[in-house]
């Protein structure tokens, strides 16, 4: 098992973009966070790009909100520059529809009922949409390091399938599945109809009404040039993720669940050959005192307990031994961390791994991340660092 050295990865000037993933709750919003002010405080031009609706980043940044147009970031330290989004769905696909579509269709596009309801909350659209706003902004390589925090899934990486998904629905498969009772007319064409809806009753989710077809009718005359290239895009964008020069991290806190789900991620990573560069293991509990072990700290404990004491010392020993309980039970979790650590390490022996402690508190502002990204850094954060109790 190796240690992960995030400090080379990301002043490797060939880094390009760095892609946290991982499941809901394991700290990946303030992993992607810290990640970008090191790189930025290290000399790069940084831009972070994060698709959960969390405002905890722009907070911890000292940003008022968060948009769909890059800030910066003020009060980073060294030559670098730090710039922060945060991706607007229905925002983007109207940036998509205004770059590709003359004015006047652009409007009817957008003005569409079913257009609406496709760029507010379609399966798969805000998935889709982050890979835009990806491929959007490597293209005009403003920024060294693009740095992605990516929607929490707990069914792997959703968003790997859902350009795909998306970019082949808006290709006019199934669009054109639906316009064709128009063209039928009659009972056949209502008949028609119900089987094509039976096709994509999943995929359509809450449009319904007696206007659907009409909108989609209408969607589709709008746009039948403009999304040929969706698909383009997007293999583009997925071809870019998988190129030299990106780097996925998974994110996962020591538990057995969150370690599971990071294991599922390693495996899609390396199925759909992406470049997987470690493990980020987040909210490690450490000790001060690593060679008190917890079978002494509770027998030492219960000495205290169990031996009468003139009142005047009854207290502090009373306080002693509950600090030695609290040593007792933090040590217990810092082994079954460990275990837990180790058994994934077993099974993923080629997958680097970096420990953030955990802090005593949330983080909220620069220097929390700051923290964090000290941590990150720092080789004693790393398995192979200084030996404890709980190895």
């Amino acid at each position: 098992m190796t240690g992960l050295d995030i400090d080379t990865l990301i002043d490797d000037p060939a880094t390009r973009i760095v892609v946290c993933c991982g499941s809901g709750g394991v700290g990946k919003t303030t992993t992607a966070a810290a990640i970008g002010l090191r790189a930025a405080e290290r000399g790069r031009r940084v831009v972070v790009l994060t698709i959960d609706p969390a405002r905890r980043l722009a907070q911890s940044m000292g940003l008022s909100e968060l948009d769909n147009t890059p800030r910066v970031v003020g009060g980073t330290r060294g030559d670098g520059e730090l710039q922060a989004m945060m991706l607007d769905m229905k925002r983007t696909f109207d940036e998509v529809v205004l770059a590709h579509a003359e004015p006047d269709r652009a409007k009817a596009i957008m003005d569409n009922p079913f257009y609406q309801s496709l760029s507010a909350g379609f399966a798969g659209t805000q998935e889709y949409m982050a890979m835009e706003k990806l491929g959007q902004l490597r293209a005009e390589d403003r920024w060294d390091l693009i740095v992605v925090d990516t929607p929490p899934s707990r069914s792997a990486l959703d968003f790997l399938d859902a350009p795909s998904r998306l970019g082949s629905f808006l290709d006019g498969r199934v669009i054109r599945l639906l316009t064709a009772p128009a063209k039928v007319g009659g009972r056949s064409a209502m008949k028609f109809l119900n089987v094509g809806m039976g096709l994509i009753s999943g995929t359509l989710g809450k449009i319904f009404g007696a206007q659907l077809l009409t909108d989609i009718q209408t969607f589709v005359s709008a746009t039948d040039s403009m999304f040929g290239g969706f698909r383009e895009r997007a293999d583009r964008t997925y071809q870019l993720l998988k190129a030299e020069g990106t780097a996925f991290l998974v994110v996962a806190a020591p538990e057995r669940d969150a370690l599971r789900e990071a294991a599922y991620f390693v495996d899609r990573l390396a199925e759909d050959d992406m470049p997987l560069a470690g493990l980020v293991l987040n909210r490690v509990h450490s000790t001060g005192a690593p060679q008190l072990t917890a079978e002494r700290a509770l027998a030492a404990a219960e000495a205290l307990e169990e031996n009468g004491t003139p009142h005047s010392t009854a207290q502090a020993e009373t306080l002693a031994a509950g600090l030695l309980r609290l040593h007792a039970e933090r040590v217990q979790v810092m082994t079954r961390e460990r275990r837990t650590r180790n058994r994934f390490a077993s099974v993923y022996p080629d997958v680097p791994i970096v420990e953030v402690p955990a802090l005593p508190g949330d983080v909220h502002d620069l220097d929390g991340l700051r923290a964090i990204g000290d941590r990150l850094g720092s080789p004693t954060g790393r398995p192979d660092g200084p030996p404890t109790a709980a190895s």
